[in-house]
């Protein structure tokens, strides 16, 4: 098969998966398209927005449209780190001899929902740092590899919330996004009502295997970048640091620190994953704008300043795509 049967292929399966999604889940193409770039990408998600618009449902239907393994850990200020994790307990055989026996936390799972994870307290947050780093568990000395693919998707409460934590910053540097999820308009609340108040529910059908997802990350990963585009995701990031001299004002202005090298890795991945969703075998410098503010929003750290006078990440990105031109 040649690139172009191969990338035709890889659109019919996202175009399935995205059909067997919207059969549940109204409105949010952007978010829905984000989080298939990220399960491609082989990255994990961060969906924040608040209760009732749908975060969740949207897991459970990406889970059911691919046969993977499917866990939900529900966070809640009391969850102990183990409680993800998993722990060692003792087992008596028949003769009545006791052994320590690992048995596994839902992290050992393909995809991991981890519903309202700023309820949690920082010390629980972070013992899903190795996991969403490494693929691995260490419990005592023995370490753990987690199965391919994991991905994990996230989902957060505005920080404004009652009973919130913020995340720590090393842990918002896993998720290769960010997606912020809005109120639905008119048309889709009409949507929305007519699928869950009446008799009947939408069924999920398996459209792709472990195999099948294997293949499309792969694909993605061969997509070629060109040097000058790829030099434009880099002076994004750079302009993100307020000690850069191409960073804008705004940035000089309110922001602390910058993206991480996570945030550069971030925007070429995602951004081959978006050429090939668009049925094109190369990276183009229009899908590095468009990913921008999802693989970057949550890498960029304002300052006392930017903090008390309300600056979003996405109005310094807005400055920065503004500033930065794609040739340098």
């Amino acid at each position: 098969m040649d690139v172009k049967e191969r990338v035709a292929s890889f659109k019919r399966a996202a175009d399935r998966l995205r059909d067997e999604i919207g059969k549940v889940m109204v409105g949010q193409r952007d978010v829905v398209d984000a989080v298939m770039m990220s399960l491609v990408a082989g990255g994990h998600a961060l969906l924040e927005g608040v209760p009732g618009l749908g975060k969740t449902t949207l897991v459970r239907t990406l889970a059911g449209a691919l046969e993977l393994e499917f866990s939900r850990i529900q966070f809640t200020p009391d969850l102990m780190p183990s409680d993800i994790t998993g722990n060692k307990v003792a087992i008596q055989d028949d003769q009545g001899h006791t052994a320590l026996e690992f048995q596994k936390g839902p992290i050992f799972a393909n995809i991991v929902l981890a519903d309202e994870i700023n309820r949690a307290t920082p010390r629980t947050q972070s013992a899903m740092l190795e996991a969403m780093q490494e693929r691995s568990v260490t419990v005592g000395r023995t370490t753990f590899k987690l199965s391919d693919p994991f991905f994990v998707l996230a989902t957060q409460n505005p920080l404004e919330m009652d009973g919130t934590y913020p995340l720590p910053e090393a842990q918002l540097d896993r998720f290769l996004f960010k997606l912020h999820v809005e109120f639905p308009s008119a048309d889709d609340m009409h949507a929305i009502l007519d699928r869950t108040t009446g008799w009947t529910e939408p069924k999920i059908e398996p459209v792709m295997d472990r195999a099948g997802l294997m293949q499309l990350r792969q694909l993605a990963l061969d997509v070629p970048i060109a040097r000058h585009v790829q030099d434009y995701a880099i002076r994004i990031v750079m302009a993100t640091h307020p000690e850069q001299k191409h960073a804008p004002e705004t940035v000089r202005r309110y922001v602390r620190v910058g993206a991480s090298p996570r945030g550069a890795q971030a925007l070429v991945v995602a951004s081959k994953v978006r050429a090939i969703l668009d049925g094109r075998f190369a990276v183009s410098a229009e899908d590095i704008r468009q990913i921008a503010r999802p693989a970057l929003r949550h890498r960029m750290i304002r300052n006392f300043e930017g903090e008390a006078e309300g600056v979003s990440a996405d109005s310094l990105l807005d400055d920065i795509l503004r500033v930065v031109k794609e040739t340098a």
